[in-house]
């Protein structure tokens, strides 16, 4: 391995073998704290009922599905990154496709959390899933919760294959040069005796493109499954054709969001900012903007849709109780955080300024939370009929349970970041190699190990 190559690897893999700082110890404890009350919401939860949230006759959905939606909105960056951007050749991805890859799995596991939750016993979950019946009584295809069960399985099952094969490579870098045999052996163990030959770099090659290959269409197919929730129902501000493009654009929206908000602090504490440059904040900030203008343009259609279709429900809904009713600050809130805030990455300086790119990405995360809100809730409280009308207030148990979803979420980054490689160090390696014209096998003994025919 040249010298280059050496002090890279040992560069990325530094913080791994590092003892863990103060900071982190108190991070990592506040961290697991609201992981304690996750387990403790739940645990109420599912002993009480679904009547502790703050659901009611008319607003049936809240917090369970207006969370699920943004957290597998929050996913998509990390496929969209990895595979599309790989599919299409974009060499920028490798310094922060494994941390978004690690982010869209954890994302994931705090989706599934609420519809396994919202069915109110789901001890009797396990009804979803297509098992052998001796009375021939297979799952019901004709719910949407069983679409979300179905393509959210999907997604989560994929991603982490894609996620692990990347990983292979450097997990076995790091059993060659971790200074603990235990580690060593744990390491080994995930490795699957991967040795750097010529056969393990063209099987990986083969493999990894195929599960991107895979992984693609996932993007589109997946929220546009969970929006057909909505769009399938005869509700106004539901019943919608423009609903499966327009989630995905603002899935990719908050998606790239969330990743600025973990990566921005992590490559200054890491030490990765020689890898993670502003280059590539600056390619996310653009992608930002770029599903901002869509997510606009959606809000735009939906409005014009309401005044064409001749609707008066509809009318009413859009032109009188979003914006002035009961939840209007909700309304404009979105509209601010998610069509005007973006718009500051027209300009380079923005794009290129920690501070304001890190307050953009917090901005279009409570936006696309707040679109969520105003979509299920402001769309469900006033029915066709008055009568039935009502105010919707989460409890503390909502607000526990998003709250726990969150710091868990942060917990297992914080987990990831100390025992995994951030980033793809054999990615980033063989780009500087193809960028130098090295003319051997890139990276076959990257691992430390003399390449086999």
């Amino acid at each position: 391995m040249s010298a280059t190559d050496e002090s890279l690897t040992a560069s990325l893999f530094a913080y791994v073998w590092r003892p863990a700082s103060r900071g982190y110890k108190q991070l990592l404890a506040l961290g697991l704290a609201g992981t304690a009350l996750l387990i403790a919401s739940l645990t109420l939860l599912i002993s009480t009922g679904i009547g502790v949230w703050g659901n009611n006759n008319t607003v049936g959905w809240g917090f369970d599905i207006i969370n699920f939606v943004w957290w597998i909105g929050i996913g998509h960056a990390g496929t969209l990154i990895s595979a599309i951007l790989l599919m299409f050749q974009q060499q920028w991805r490798t310094s922060i496709n494994r941390a978004a890859e690690a982010m869209t799995l954890f994302a994931v596991v705090c989706a599934l959390m609420y519809p396994t939750v919202h069915t109110g016993r789901p001890w009797f979950d396990w009804w979803m899933l297509p098992y052998p019946s001796t009375l021939g009584i297979g799952p019901q295809f004709k719910s949407p919760l069983l679409w979300d069960v179905v393509a959210v399985t999907t997604y989560g099952t994929v991603s982490l294959l894609f996620w692990y094969v990347g990983l292979i490579p450097d997990l076995a870098a790091l059993r060659d040069r971790s200074p603990s045999r235990t580690a060593r052996i744990v390491y080994g163990v995930f490795a699957l005796g991967w040795r750097g030959s010529g056969r393990h770099w063209s099987h990986w090659k083969l493999g990894y493109l195929l599960l991107a290959a895979l992984s693609t269409p996932l993007v589109l197919s997946v929220h546009s499954v969970v929006s057909f929730d909505f769009a399938v129902s005869n509700l106004p501000g539901w019943h919608t054709t423009i609903f499966p493009p327009y989630f995905v654009a603002g899935a990719v929206f908050s998606g790239f969001a969330m990743v600025i908000v973990l990566l921005l602090p992590a490559s200054r504490v890491l030490g990765l900012t020689h890898v993670i440059t502003p280059k590539h904040f600056d390619a996310m900030n653009k992608i930002i903007l770029a599903t901002g203008l869509m997510v606009t343009y959606g809000y735009a259609m939906e409005h014009f849709m309401a005044w064409y279709s001749g609707s008066e429900a509809e009318a009413t809904l859009f032109f009188r109780t979003r914006p002035t009713g009961p939840y209007a600050a909700a309304y404009w809130a979105m509209l601010f955080c998610n069509c005007v805030v973006p718009q500051v990455f027209w300009s380079a300086r923005a794009r290129n300024s920690p501070p304001v790119m890190f307050a953009v990405a917090v901005l279009v995360l409570i936006g696309m939370w707040l679109e969520r809100f105003v979509i299920i809730v402001v769309s469900l409280h006033r029915d066709f009929l008055t009568s039935s009308w009502a105010l919707y207030t989460p409890t503390w148990v909502d607000v526990s349970l998003f709250t726990g979803s969150l710091l868990f979420f942060f917990t297992n980054m914080l987990l990831f970041f100390k025992f995994v490689p951030a980033v793809a160090a054999s990615e980033v390696k063989e780009q500087g190699h193809e960028a130098a014209g090295a003319k051997t096998v890139p990276f076959m003994p990257q691992v430390g190990i003399e390449a086999q025919p």
